[in-house]
């Protein structure tokens, strides 16, 4: 843990736009350059910033469930997101994409490249932070 005020100030002003910046890389991953990798290590970049400025506790506290969860839940969207074409009668990973409507006049296409992008954004985010937080929290016992 670094014990910086500067750097724990800057770090709390940081990690909110890091995230988010995240999420928009995910969003506009499946027409763009970007995607549940690209936003999940742009991700990760925010949460090791906040583990070194706040500690690994402090880190655990704040995401209320354990990484490896998200690693499981990442894998289990990715096989979905494969297996819901083979039972529409196409091949495995063939997308297919709903209109969604929302408020009686915003119509938004949800398909299953996303879903994918969903499940590989929790895997990396999973991995990221177990390993993060398996590392600092060695550092702090010594």
């Amino acid at each position: 843990m670094i014990r910086s005020l500067i750097f724990r100030t800057a770090t709390r002003l940081l990690v909110g736009m890091i995230l988010v910046f995240s999420v928009y890389l995910l969003l506009r991953g499946h027409n763009a350059p970007g995607g549940g990798f690209s936003g999940a290590l742009v991700a990760g970049t925010g949460f090791a910033m906040y583990t070194m400025a706040d500690g690994e506790k402090s880190v655990r506290r704040a995401l209320r469930m354990d990484p490896r969860r998200l690693i499981v839940f990442g894998l289990g969207l990715a096989l979905a997101a494969g297996v819901v074409p083979v039972l529409a009668g196409n091949p495995f990973l063939t997308g297919i994409w709903w209109t969604v409507t929302i408020f009686k006049e915003l119509t938004v296409r949800v398909g299953t490249p996303f879903i994918f992008d969903l499940g590989v954004f929790a895997v990396v985010l999973g991995t990221i932070l177990t390993l993060i937080l398996a590392l600092e929290a060695d550092l702090e016992e010594n």
